[in-house]
């Protein structure tokens, strides 16, 4: 059986990516379809220099992005780089010159799995289910809003994906930029792994007092708030764990324990 039949009569395993625009309400139609047309450059380049042709995979528009299924042959890894360097470089390009209404700073979302692709493009689901809790999940909304303005690119990758691309060493990747967070996004609550595409190796939540500390692997201690007297720089200690509790934006409160315990409730979504 040809991959067309295989098409018309079953799944195929695909790797799939989606990006969104930050903040892309409010902007006015010539702001906008400039930011729109600077990312869709931005995406057709990426994919070239990273050997990945364009018109051989599935695209889907979501209005402030678009969501693409890879072809068959193209290697996860190579999603992570060369694609997001590149996608980030020419981003920041664009930005220099940009009007400020203009600029373009992207969510991006990784997963892969057994998709159906029917004609004309047409594709769907449960991998495509998870992508969509993954690109409007919490920490990558809260950890792209505190990033400065040069980091144009946050990369929530699925278990899944990550497992299979980020800790065997290919050229590029390096894992230490991978932090694992815990979220929840409507009915799906899961473990993803967050990267800043440019930021230097220390993410922007490591340290006690940050809004995005990495989910441990065993269940977080009990959230025990701080007493109103408390100051909101303090942590007190229970038990002998510290505990912190912050609310980030993107209509999410934090959790966390200083032993790295995390609890991520998302409580509505923005653009």
């Amino acid at each position: 059986m040809t991959e067309t039949d295989g098409m018309a009569t079953g799944l195929a395993y695909r790797a799939i990516m989606a990006v969104d625009i930050e903040r892309s309400a409010g902007r006015g139609n010539t702001a906008f379809f400039a930011a729109r047309e600077a990312l869709d450059a931005a995406l057709r380049g990426a994919f070239s220099e990273a050997g990945i042709a364009w018109g051989a995979g599935h695209h889907h528009d979501l209005g402030d992005g678009l969501r693409v299924t890879l072809p068959a042959d193209t290697p996860k890894a190579r999603l992570l780089h060369p694609l997001v360097p590149e996608l980030a470089a020419r981003l920041r390009a664009h930005n220099r010159t940009a009007a400020e209404e203009a600029r373009v700073r992207v969510r991006i979302a990784m997963h892969a799995g057994d998709v159906r692709l029917g004609p004309a493009g047409a594709a769907g689901g449960w991998p495509f289910e998870i992508l969509a809790r993954l690109l409007d999940a919490a920490p990558a909304r809260a950890a792209l809003a505190q990033a400065p303005s040069s980091v144009v690119a946050a990369v929530l990758v699925s278990r899944h994906f990550h497992d299979e691309t980020v800790p065997h060493g290919y050229p590029g990747i390096d894992r230490e930029r991978f932090q694992r967070v815990a979220f929840t996004a409507k009915e799906y609550a899961g473990e993803a792994w967050l990267h800043l595409a440019g930021h230097p190796t220390a993410p922007p939540w490591a340290g006690a007092g940050a809004t995005g500390v990495p989910a441990p692997a065993p269940a977080p201690e009990p959230e025990r708030p701080a007493s109103p007297a408390s100051p909101a720089s303090e942590m007190p200690q229970v038990g002998g764990v510290s505990h912190m509790h912050n609310t980030a934006s993107g209509h999410a409160t934090l959790f966390a324990s200083q032993n790295g315990g995390q609890h991520i409730h998302q409580h509505g979504n923005g653009a």
